[in-house]
């Protein structure tokens, strides 16, 4: 018979294919000693803030161009992809819009028909309390709830309640259930914050950790305080054995102050929702939450009121510019106390 045409040109490719090969393997080799030899001209240029600005660059449109081979490679290079998990500002647009909410909610509670009106829209009370209200629903398609808690404080500034939440050291002291809690990153561009949170859980539970990204924002023109945090995969806290890793979790909450940042009284609304990995059921989860709640609110407002009292020094947080201006920089101005302390986490309760 006759010889087959792509057995006798076998060789010939496999030829081409190793040619070709080589070929890529020298200009890859060439593009990666050019890449050295420019990073080594702009170490000798640049600060180091500015050559990791100028590596972000580059990362960013190297992803645009190779979108799945970019996060196959930020994987295998551990790097955290900024660009896909940073709070964005539409979201921190989105939580202000909880305003609305805040003074319907204010409305439905000063009426009989409170309770039915949280009804109808899937909320359930949960408690009623002096300074606060609980809420919660079933999260869709989920064993879970999620919580709300509308709250009102007279006798502390709202720039003291916020600045508390945020302040990681200060945290460490007044919240007795904290074993680590660190900021291990931040996005200089929109001022968003990856923090490792550690905490007891009940007995006989395992103790859990947090890895999220959170953002604050003061927006003086509409007066308010808008704190947004949610769960995130970091590859500097991989998981261990230590601690049980919580990965869904979210956490928003606007405050509004009666009358200014540096005067007594506020509203907050804080929308919440994690699952703790628990086997119990859905009922014990949410007992757990919900008699947790006030005992946590309310080492949440002494906290706040010594920091009033200057019998501690907080940092303060609400010196950052509106998240418009991406170019925003943290206040770094301390309030009260002798000793300063670091930035901290974002979350109100978890």
């Amino acid at each position: 018979g006759f010889p087959s045409p792509y057995l006798a040109d076998g060789p010939k490719r496999k030829g081409l294919l190793s040619i070709f090969a080589d070929h890529c393997s020298f200009v890859t080799g060439q593009r990666l000693r050019r890449a050295c030899q420019v990073g080594e001209l702009y170490s000798n240029l640049y600060s180091e803030r500015t050559k990791w600005t100028l590596v972000g660059n580059f990362w960013r449109r190297f992803q645009s161009k190779h979108a799945p081979a970019g996060k196959l490679a930020a994987v295998l290079a551990g790097v955290f992809m900024w660009e896909n998990e940073k709070i964005q500002d539409e979201e921190i647009r989105r939580c202000g819009l909880e305003l609305e909410a805040l003074e319907s909610v204010k409305c439905l509670c000063t009426s009989s028909g409170s309770v039915a009106g949280q009804h109808e829209s899937g909320w359930e009370v949960v408690m009623e309390k002096k300074d606060f209200r609980v809420w919660k629903r079933p999260i869709p398609n989920s064993h879970l709830y999620e919580y709300r808690v509308l709250g009102s404080y007279n006798d502390v500034t709202p720039r003291q309640f916020f600045n508390v939440q945020l302040d990681t050291e200060y945290r460490k002291k007044w919240d007795s259930l904290v074993i680590k809690l660190d900021v291990i990153d931040r996005d200089a561009s929109t001022g968003s914050e990856v923090v490792h949170w550690a905490t007891h859980f009940p007995y006989p539970m395992y103790s859990r950790d947090y890895v999220y990204v959170r953002r604050y924002d003061v927006d003086f023109g509409n007066n308010l305080m808008i704190l947004v945090s949610r769960a995130v995969h970091h590859p500097k806290v991989p998981e261990t054995q230590e601690f049980v890793r919580v990965h869904s979790y979210q956490s928003k909450m606007v405050i509004r102050p009666h009358k200014s940042f540096d005067e007594n009284g506020f509203d907050y609304l804080l929308t919440y929702s994690d699952d703790p990995k628990t086997v119990f059921p859905r009922y014990c989860v949410s007992w757990m939450v919900s008699s947790g709640m006030p005992d946590f609110l309310e080492k949440l407002h002494v906290a706040a009121l010594r920091a009033k009292n200057l019998e501690v020094g907080i940092h303060d947080y609400t010196g950052v510019i509106k998240s418009s201006d991406i170019n925003r920089q943290p206040n770094q101005e301390r309030i009260g106390g002798e000793n300063a302390h670091t930035s901290g986490s974002g979350q109100i309760y978890a």
